[in-house]
């Protein structure tokens, strides 16, 4: 799947969505599956439980291994509003189907899988695999400059296509300074430090010396210019640059990146996270 634009996030529309139940004799209801309607091309996406082997009889799962089959059939007849009435009128034994809910979905592939791990089946979370740390950026300030002890906050899945490392984290960016690739309140993917050079890049920087509790934080893209000297070549100056014209960008000297200057950088920008959607 290629990486998901900043209009894609932006771009969201109204779906519903709904649960089934499978209430065996004898067995506690559970929920099995996720249908995800798309009103506007009448598509309805699903996603049921493979695991019919730990949920029922032999007899029964024989008839609920063909329920993936007899929904796509029926779909490719009926469409998804139809189908979905169809359900509703007629499930109410030992397969049910909940009410319907209103989600606001950027994507309907990863909308299902959130909605299917949120009420039917928790994703296996394996740590720098599938999953990455969610922080605070002062907390990831201290973790990664500081050696601090910090606990995550939450594990957050990643998104398709980032090869995860161990320097890596999830944080939330407030402010519109980075609009439209950040949006306010975006949660986004960062690697501690800059691998290579930092020029062009999106950095996470602090600046030490604005407050009396660590700083403030910002995310700017990172300019800068070089002179030639006897031994290569030296900062003559540094931008940090916004990529929404609305806001102004502003230069430091080279030493106050330096080793005990006030601004230091944390991270870099790896990617976007999707909006929750459920």
């Amino acid at each position: 799947m290629p990486p998901t634009s900043p209009q894609a996030v932006l771009s969201t529309q109204r779906g519903e969505y709904l649960l089934l139940h499978l209430a065996l004799p004898g067995r506690a209801p559970v929920h099995v599956g996720v249908l995800l309607l798309d009103p506007v091309s009448d598509r309805l996406h699903l996603k049921l439980r493979q695991d019919w082997e730990d949920l029922g009889e032999p007899e029964d799962v024989e008839v609920l291994s063909l329920l993936q089959e007899d929904f796509a059939q029926k779909h490719a007849e009926m469409g998804g509003e139809v189908l979905l009435r169809f359900l509703e009128d007629t499930l109410s034994n030992v397969l049910r189907i909940s009410d319907r809910q209103p989600v606001m979905v950027g994507n309907y592939t990863r909308a299902l899988e959130r909605l299917y791990e949120k009420h039917v089946q928790p994703a296996r979370v394996v740590p720098f695999v599938t999953h990455l740390p969610l922080y605070s950026v002062r907390a990831a300030a201290g973790k990664f400059r500081e050696d601090q002890e910090v606990e995550p906050e939450a594990w957050i899945k990643a998104p398709p296509g980032v090869r995860l490392t161990h320097d890596m984290f999830a944080a939330h960016i407030a402010g519109r300074s980075m609009e439209p690739k950040i949006p306010d309140g975006s949660l986004c993917v960062f690697r501690a430090g800059v691998a290579g050079t930092r020029q062009g890049k999106l950095l996470l920087i602090q600046n030490r010396g604005a407050s009396d509790s660590g700083g403030q934080f910002t995310v700017k893209r990172y300019h800068s210019e070089k002179v030639p000297t006897e031994d290569g070549w030296r900062h003559a100056s540094i931008r940090l640059e916004p990529l929404n014209p609305e806001f102004e960008a502003w230069s430091l000297d080279p030493s106050d990146l330096d080793e005990g200057g006030p601004y230091r950088v944390i991270a870099e920008f790896v990617a976007l996270l999707p909006p929750d959607e459920d």
